[in-house]
């Protein structure tokens, strides 16, 4: 995290996109665009669909700053977990849809592949918001720290071990047990 972001008022940016001052939001945009830009491609799986994703989030972060509740959270948070419903609502909406190519192996195979793949991904989508915190809650530090570095703010495993001074190996560990047992906790 640069120290721009770490000086900047989110919760100021959005009282004053509330009073119409478009620049506040320009300014959101700037400083993390490209970090909301990577949760949401990290979910999605493609760049076009995350833009997309992006876009509506920050019409959405414009159209409801009003409703950004300090005692429920910082800004920052609230402004991620716009861009992060956006896209698992996107997931979710598509879900459904079955493709005239698709034949029952292939759509096996890719729930298989799916499940397997990303466990935070099924975790977030087969949970309401206010357990997944709950469940984030009960997490040691280190795991809830590791696992947030990466989907929020997406991160690398590399890149955690080194903010979080921490052997790569014991990085990859805190996100699995830590996914593992929020998988648990929400079902």
């Amino acid at each position: 995290m640069s120290s721009l972001t770490d000086d900047f008022d989110f919760e100021a940016a959005l009282a004053a996109c509330v009073k119409g001052e478009r620049s506040a939001l320009h300014r959101i945009y700037q400083l993390e665009g490209g970090r909301l830009l990577g949760v949401a491609i990290r979910i999605v799986r493609r760049r076009d669909i995350a833009e997309d994703v992006l876009h509506d989030a920050f019409v959405r972060i414009w159209d409801k700053a009003a409703s950004f509740d300090p005692s429920r959270g910082s800004a920052r948070g609230w402004i991620y977990s716009i861009v992060r419903h956006g896209a698992l609502n996107h997931i979710r909406d598509h879900a459904r849809e079955v493709s005239v190519d698709a034949t029952p192996e292939t759509e096996f195979a890719d729930e298989a592949g799916s499940s397997a793949a990303d466990p935070y991904e099924q975790v977030l989508l087969s949970s309401e918001s206010g357990q997944l915190y709950e469940c984030l809650e009960k997490l040691d530090v280190a795991k809830r720290s590791s696992i947030l570095l990466a989907y929020l703010e997406g991160c690398t495993h590399t890149e955690i071990a080194s903010r979080m001074n921490t052997p790569l190996g014991t990085v990859k560990a805190w996100i699995r047990r830590g996914l593992q047992a929020l998988k648990e906790c929400l079902a």
